[in-house]
């Protein structure tokens, strides 16, 4: 089941995304419109060494509420970077952190109802500390460190709540226990 594309035009342009707006044929014959958000894929890493998560804390400005999450972001001016390259280099940003070993555990669709944007998750290992890199966005950011049962907790109280978060521990414990 597919649906055609009859034409596309784009409404809305920054750094970050374009918006564009497609005329569709749906399968049974009906036509309509569709609301694409087009973002460049971010790499998201979860640090973890000695039974403990990194995680990062900082506001974020669409939902007005800080936010506890792994450390996450992309290179919207260097789209052709590799995944494994903008995973170490956000690691390093926000957290200071640079990883021994990084393992690839898959990619998975931000928000695939309305957004092509996927994600690259990653697990970083054997940490060593350095100094944080954070960018003007980034002011405010917090790290913290919490062990599995903590995040766990963190989640049942609803303080995590970012859903790529969410979806890359789900990935994460699909691919190996803790």
């Amino acid at each position: 089941m597919t649906i055609e594309t009859l034409g596309s035009r784009e409404v809305y342009r920054n750094r970050w995304m374009t918006v564009r707006e497609d005329a569709i044929r749906r399968p049974d014959g009906s036509t309509g419109i569709y609301g694409v958000v087009c973002k460049v894929d971010f790499a998201l890493v979860i640090p973890y060494e000695h039974g403990t998560f990194h995680l990062v804390e900082q506001y974020r400005y669409p939902v007005q509420a800080q936010s506890l999450e792994f450390p996450q972001g992309a290179w919207e001016t260097q789209a052709d970077a590799s995944p494994e390259a903008v995973a170490a280099g956000e690691l390093q940003e926000e957290t200071g952190l640079v990883a021994g070993r990084m393992t690839y555990l898959g990619r998975l669709f931000e928000a695939p109802g309305y957004s092509n944007q996927g994600m690259h998750v990653f697990l970083a290992e054997a940490l060593t500390r350095g100094p944080q890199k954070l960018e003007q966005e980034e002011a405010g950011l917090v790290c913290t460190q919490v062990t599995v049962r903590e995040f766990e907790a963190l989640v049942r109280e609803g303080r995590i709540k970012d859903a790529s978060t969410l979806a890359a521990y789900a990935l994460l414990r699909v691919h190996r226990p803790l």
